[in-house]
C-alpha cells in the first residue's frame, strides 16, 4: 500500500501485518477487516491473519514480516508524512527487537519523509527504544487512546524520547477527561466508523479540545464516524480543525 485517503497522512507503509486485539477500540478495527478482505483477493502477506467469528473477521495473532516491503519507503523520492504499520503495530510483543532496529535504519536513511507511528504498547515501544536507538527528527511516536480504561498510555508515551509525540483518539469510544497532554504535541480526534460503529458523544471531543488548549498541542479532528462517516463528516465548532504539530527538535 501507498497512498491512503487517511486524512492525518500522506501514505501507508507496512513492513509487519497481523495483529492481536488488546483493548476495547480494537473490537470494530477496520485493519481486520481490510486484512480479510485482501487476504481473499489473493495478497500472500495477508491470508490466514484473520478468521471469521460471530460473522466477522478477527484477528488470529498471527504476525507476518515483510522483508521486500522494508524498502518501499527509498522508492518514493518525494517527501510524504508516512503511517506506519496501518495494518498491525510494531511494537507488538512478536515483532523481534532486530526487525524494528531495521525498520528504524530505513526511516533514517529516508530523512525526505516523516513517519507517523501509532503503538497501543507505548510500554513495549519506550523498553525498545531506550536500548540504542536513536531519537530521529523525521519519526513522530504515537499511542491510541479509546477511553479512560487506558489513559495509562498517555503516562507511557511522555517517557519516550521523540521529536513529536501525538495521540490517535480513534476510535473515541469514552470520555477522556481524566487524562492529560502534557508533553504531547498533537491529537487526533475521531469517532468510529464501519457497520458496528460505536457512537461518538460530542462533551468527549470537547474535553480533547480543552485538553489540546491547556497543552498547547495541535488539535486534529478526523470524523464524527457512525455507518456512512462521509455523511457525518468532519466539522466541528463550525470548522474544520487540520492542525500539525509543531517540531520540537
Amino acid at each position: 500500500m501507498a497512498d491512503t485517503s487517511i486524512e492525518w497522512t500522506d501514505a501507508t507503509w507496512n513492513p509487519v501485518a497481523g495483529c492481536t486485539i488488546m483493548s476495547a477500540g480494537c473490537t470494530n478495527c477496520y485493519a481486520m477487516r481490510m486484512a480479510a478482505r485482501l487476504g481473499a483477493m489473493g495478497l500472500e502477506k495477508y491470508r490466514g491473519l484473520t478468521r471469521k467469528s460471530g460473522g466477522r473477521a478477527k484477528w488470529t495473532g498471527e504476525i507476518r514480516l515483510d522483508e521486500a516491503g522494508l524498502s518501499i519507503p527509498k522508492t518514493w523520492s518525494k517527501s510524504r508524512n508516512v503511517f506506519v504499520n496501518s495494518m498491525s503495530d510494531l511494537f507488538h510483543p512478536n515483532v523481534p527487537i532486530d526487525f524494528v532496529r531495521r525498520v528504524w535504519d530505513v526511516m533514517a536513511q529516508t530523512e525526505r519523509h516523516t513517519y507517523q507511528i501509532l503503538t497501543k504498547r507505548p510500554d513495549r515501544m519506550s523498553e525498545i527504544l531506550r536500548n540504542g536507538f536513536p531519537v530521529l527528527s523525521n519519526v513522530w511516536l504515537g499511542t491510541s487512546v479509546e477511553d479512560d480504561r487506558v489513559l495509562h498510555r498517555l503516562d507511557e508515551l511522555r517517557e519516550i524520547p521523540a521529536a513529536v509525540r501525538f495521540v490517535s483518539f480513534e476510535p473515541l469510544i469514552g470520555s477522556v477527561s481524566q487524562g492529560s497532554l502534557r508533553g504531547i504535541h498533537w491529537a487526533i480526534v475521531g469517532g468510529e466508523s464501519g457497520p458496528h460503529a460505536r457512537p461518538l458523544d460530542s462533551s468527549w471531543v470537547d474535553e480533547i479540545f480543552d485538553m489540546c488548549s491547556d497543552a498547547d498541542a495541535a488539535f486534529f479532528f478526523k470524523q464524527w464516524g457512525g455507518k456512512n462517516k462521509k455523511a457525518t463528516g468532519r466539522t466541528y465548532r463550525q470548522q474544520t480543525w487540520d492542525q500539525m504539530p509543531r517540531l520540537s527538535m
